[in-house]
């Protein structure tokens, strides 16, 4: 454990801003020199006391309650005290400098606590009392990560998917492959011991079949995790198409609000509008971009440069279509370079998107199109957004093209760096597998396969993770939490 982490420390730990209340918090191992200075008594542990907050002369910052949680029974698993006071933003730094003050270390000179503040208490970094909830084994890595993921939610369904996970059970099914995995190892490692006994441990242990049945738990544990993702991170979609196509209408169809406006001339979006929405509880973060054509002046060639930069980080692109302009027995020459023009976007589409990334043909204005155009539309979803025909259909296709399943009450939340341990372990085990139904299989480097898929998966729960992996994430937090 660094240095760091032996001093106390304090935050506010509620958001910025003013508000009903606030609070104030101090965890370390020396806060009972600031209990006594800022209450003026003991506190009972785990009893919220009404009292007044007292300045250095003895004046009343503010009345609420404290709270004492004498370690290891402690969010952080030290003493903590927890002041809750009112929400004012001034009211909350004269909570905080006083205790700064009162639990600054004494100063040689003098022996009375001054400006010296080291090894006193101090300021927490951003995430540091649920860093110190992990190295106190309050928590494991995934749970303090679920912490931050319930914080941030965005939906209803990405916040119990987050209270799922800090609750532990993204970490019980990781920790169920582990034990697998470490049974599996030690019959390994038995038969590399114990080469003189003229015993075979693995066939008579069934390790092939421990082996399937610990991939075919790791699938399972990999869908849901994969599933947390996507509410994590959400999917970016982005709107693109010919001017007039009807994107800002399908942008504000979906988003059930007039965010774009919305006009008969062709080039009003000159630069992206976004927003967020959701669709069975997943988060979509909608792009509209301005119509792909040849610009007529500076500023809209600005506009369809951004887009073409937004369809290319794209989860999902959603190709817009006039379904008024495809008839070129009607329209004429106009519809038959819309159509060419159409076609020319499509292969732009083609070749600048990754192969992983899903284009869906959207065909607009389905109201106003005549029978024998509809009749002649094949593949993509036929839409109104004036009047939101075929919008459900397309919300649905939006979900199973980026993979999500509806089963919301066995998804984890989980982050890359979890897809990409879990990722590894598949890789580990499938090597693993190979080497096991070899006719002679190399024992050794079985070992070392699955002594590797061990390590990965540890990576999520924290067993085994560098410093600097820790410092990353947990610099990700807000302070005071």
């Amino acid at each position: 454990m660094l240095a760091r982490h032996h001093h106390p420390i304090v935050a506010i730990a509620t958001a910025p801003g003013r508000g009903a209340v606030g609070i104030v918090r101090v965890s370390g191992k020396n806060i009972a020199p600031v209990i006594a200075a800022v209450c003026g008594r003991l506190l009972s542990p785990r009893q919220a006391t009404y009292l007044p907050f007292r300045d250095a002369q003895g004046q009343a910052i503010d009345q609420g309650l404290a709270i004492y949680f004498p370690a290891p029974h402690s969010y952080t698993g030290e003493d903590v005290l927890e002041l809750q006071a009112h929400g004012g933003p001034v009211v909350l730094q004269l909570l905080l400098a006083r205790c700064l003050e009162a639990g600054a270390a004494p100063n040689p000179a003098t022996g009375q606590a001054g400006l010296l503040q080291l090894p006193g208490l101090r300021i927490a970094q951003p995430g540091e009392f649920t860093e110190r909830a992990f190295l106190n084994d309050k928590i494991d890595l995934a749970q303090a990560e679920a912490i931050a993921d319930l914080i941030d939610a965005s939906t209803e369904t990405a916040a119990r998917s987050a209270a799922r996970s800090m609750s532990g059970e993204f970490s019980l099914a990781v920790n169920t492959l582990l034990e697998q995995l470490i049974h599996l190892r030690m019959l390994v490692e038995a038969t590399l011991d114990f080469p003189e006994e003229d015993i075979d441990f693995l066939q008579a242990a069934d390790a092939q079949g421990q082996l399937l049945r610990l991939q075919t738990t790791l699938t399972s544990v990999m869908q849901r995790a994969m599933q947390g993702a996507i509410l994590r991170e959400g999917i970016k979609v982005v709107i693109a198409g010919q001017p007039n196509a009807g994107k800002s209408s399908l942008l504000n169809a979906l988003a059930g609000a007039e965010l774009a406006i919305v006009t008969p001339i062709a080039g009003t979006t000159r630069d992206k509008v976004s927003q967020l929405i959701q669709i069975e509880g997943v988060p979509l973060h909608v792009v509209d971009t301005a119509g792909l054509r040849e610009a007529l002046d500076e500023v809209e060639k600005i506009g369809v440069e951004r887009a073409w930069a937004e369809i290319e980080t794209a989860d999902a692109v959603l190709f817009l279509h006039d379904l008024t302009r495809q008839d070129a027995t009607d329209e004429g020459q106009d519809a038959i370079n819309y159509i060419a023009a159409d076609a020319r976007i499509a292969s732009v589409l083609g070749k600048k998107l990754p192969k992983n990334t899903a284009v869906i043909d959207v065909w607009n204005k389905s109201d106003l199109a005549s029978p024998d155009v509809l009749h002649k539309v094949s593949g993509g979803v036929l839409v109104s957004a004036k009047t939101g025909a075929g919008l459900h259909a397309l919300r649905q296709l939006l979900l199973q093209v980026v993979g999500w399943q509806a089963a919301p009450e066995g998804v984890f939340m989980a982050r890359e760096r979890h897809l990409r341990a879990l990722h590894n372990v598949e890789g580990q085990l499938a090597t693993a597998a190979a080497q096991l139904h070899a006719a002679r299989p190399a024992l050794d480097l079985l070992a070392e396969d699955l002594r590797q898929a061990q390590l990965h998966l540890s990576e999520i729960t924290g067993a085994f993770t560098p410093d600097d992996l820790l410092g990353e994430i947990f610099s990700r937090f807000c302070i005071g939490k």
